[in-house]
């Protein structure tokens, strides 16, 4: 990867997962919580109307079956019904077991009934669901027919049942008197009295003294009952009434099962022509439904539930802000004090997301900027020390000659013209520089023969070149500046090379790149000073002697104009062996354009090191 250039990255608990998972988070209590309100309130609600639709409709079946047990047809039931409807806000209909109205709600207004009935009016045959305390045979206790009491017979059992709870009470025995669906009247008490006659006339003693309309009835059922236990092959038994009006069998061997079953179908056989027939009840909500509120504890919890959502929101957003601004308080104010002239002020985060990836820029760029602020300081020293030099001898002949103490030669004419081409050497190095730094160095490309290059290169040098080729060295380039690259690298190499020393320059073809390389056998340079030596004016001599060293620009300007042909260079030594600088280029170079015409015919080029 080219330098400067660095991969994205990803941050798996980055600021937008953080910032989706609190949003997340507080989207799922919030659902969560209006889904819990809305089924507890749905749940409430369903389960008050359903338990209050089961009371009701038990209430409207209780209140059928009364009328139903106690008449013979639905003749008369209509006003029932409307009674019930007011009291219960249902709608209310009767039919046949064929689906013949009978009566209710069957008005042309009236919207349809529900398919399915609520339950079967038959006082012969309860159901257990809508009234669990029905007796086991399942027949209406209001339903008595012929087992009815005359008025005269009501009294005189009354009669009878009065005294005997009032001597009961009179033995301190609680007695209370009881009347039954039939009108016989009996004594319910807690013990017996041992004055009191109580015979047929408490709950579960058999009655000692039927009236007459008992006897016709209990001589019916009683042969219904023979019949069924003739046909069961059993015999020798036979119902009794009690005081409450309940049956019980009396004889020998008696099947107690056979017994009730047979009283069962006895009572239905004997009970028929006294009851309604079986009917379909059904029972629905009224056309306009009423509006069901938010029941008072719906609303509190809604109230609760939202509550605590809110503060749920609250929570994660402070969280969530205070570890995005704490790094952020940090950059600004690292920002602040690079603002203020600080150039090593650096954003400590310890944050693990993109923030992180964020103070890490300003890092870098704060150390950019002090780096470059160090090496504008250098500079200008660089520069100075550069400039001081001949200009200090320039000035000092100058003024001896004003003094007369130097005569103007041409000696002397001739050194202060070389202190001038110094200068001029160092100004257009300079300008070299800031061309491409700036981008404004222009290439003009052509087909060009390295081999014939270096062999160019070579002839100018003060020293003995050798020079090296091999394969084909073509090229698209900028000759001109490529003559001044390897020329500012060999006038490096001989600088540092002794007399006795070798100097090599070498061409050969490397698949798509053309290989250029200066080899010397000089002093070498050491491994610490390596990664500067295409640094501007940097100099292994730190005394900065021109002895030793040129203005140390030739080098960087070496590598900028390599780059610029979109090539690189580098450098290999060993100290006290010698150096090998390589320079690869592509064999077709595109022209670049970045400069102007003008500074392209009047820039000299340099080959100064």
């Amino acid at each position: 990867m080219a330098a400067g250039v660095r991969a994205e990255r990803r941050w798996p608990h980055g600021l937008r997962s953080r910032l989706l998972a609190g949003t997340v988070l507080v989207a799922m209590c919030s659902i969560g919580a209006t889904a819990w309100l809305s089924v507890q309130s749905t749940t409430g609600t369903i389960q008050a109307e359903q338990g209050q639709s089961r009371a009701s409709v038990a209430r409207i079946y209780d209140g059928v079956l009364a009328y139903a047990a106690t008449h013979p047809s639905w003749d008369g039931v209509a006003p029932v019904l409307a009674d019930l409807s007011r009291a219960t806000g249902l709608r209310i209909g009767l039919t046949t077991g064929n689906r013949v109205p009978i009566a209710g709600a069957f008005g042309p207004d009236d919207p349809p009934l529900p398919a399915k009935p609520a339950a079967v009016a038959d006082p012969l045959a309860v159901d257990v669901t809508l009234d669990p305390h029905a007796p086991d045979d399942r027949i209406d206790a209001r339903a008595v027919g012929p087992f009815r009491l005359l008025p005269e017979e009501r009294a005189f059992v009354r009669e009878q049942a009065d005294a005997t709870a009032k001597c009961l009470r009179a033995e301190g025995v609680a007695a209370t008197v009881v009347e039954s669906a039939s009108g016989r009247s009996f004594v319910r008490s807690a013990g017996r009295g041992a004055d009191c006659d109580s015979v047929g006339v408490t709950e579960n003693s058999l009655v000692s003294k039927e009236t007459v309309t008992e006897q016709q009835t209990m001589l019916i059922l009683n042969d219904y009952l023979g019949n069924c236990l003739k046909d069961r092959a059993m015999n020798g038994f036979e119902a009794r009434l009690t005081g409450s009006g309940a049956f019980v069998p009396v004889g020998q061997r008696v099947d107690r099962q056979v017994f009730f079953e047979c009283l069962s179908w006895s009572r239905r056989l004997l009970l028929t022509p006294y009851v309604t027939p079986a009917a379909l009840l059904f029972v629905s909500a009224p056309a306009e439904p009423a509006v069901v509120g938010l029941p008072a504890a719906g609303g509190v919890r809604l109230v609760t539930a939202a509550a605590i959502v809110l503060v749920l929101t609250v929570g994660v957003s402070m969280v969530l802000a205070g570890r995005v601004l704490r790094p952020l308080r940090a950059l600004t104010a690292a920002t602040k004090r690079m603002r203020s002239g600080d150039h090593s002020a650096r954003a400590e985060v310890r944050a693990r997301w993109e923030v992180a990836e964020l103070a890490a820029a300003f890092n870098q760029m704060s150390e950019h900027l002090a780096r470059v602020e160090r090496q504008r300081t250098d500079l200008v020293n660089d520069v100075s020390h550069e400039l001081r030099t001949p200009l200090g001898n320039i000035r000092g002949w100058l003024v001896a000659a004003q003094d007369g103490v130097a005569d103007l030669d041409p000696e002397l004419v001739e050194s202060l013209l070389e202190e001038t081409l110094v200068l001029q050497h160092l100004v257009d190095d300079l300008q070299d520089l800031a061309a491409a730094d700036a981008g404004e160095l222009r290439l003009r490309p052509e087909d060009v023969d390295a081999g014939e290059l270096l062999t160019q290169v070579a002839g100018t040098a003060t020293a003995t070149v050798a020079v090296e080729t091999d394969g084909d060295l073509r090229l698209r380039a900028d000759p001109v500046r490529l003559r001044q690259a390897v020329g500012n690298l060999l006038t490096n190499a001989v600088r540092h090379t002794p007399p006795d020393g070798r100097i090599t320059l070498r061409g050969r073809r490397a698949g798509d790149e053309v290989v250029l390389e200066v080899s010397d056998t000089g002093s070498g340079i050491a491994p610490a000073d390596l990664p500067h030596v295409f640094n501007r004016f940097w100099r292994a001599d730190r005394s900065r002697s021109r002895a030793t060293g040129g203005r140390g620009l030739g080098l960087a300007i070496a590598r900028q104009l390599v780059e610029a042909h979109g090539g690189t260079v580098a450098v290999a030594s060993t100290p006290g062996a010698g150096t090998t600088f390589t320079v690869r280029l592509p064999a077709n170079c595109e022209e670049t354009r970045t400069g102007s015409e003008e500074d392209l015919h009047t820039r000299r080029p340099s080959s100064s090191a």
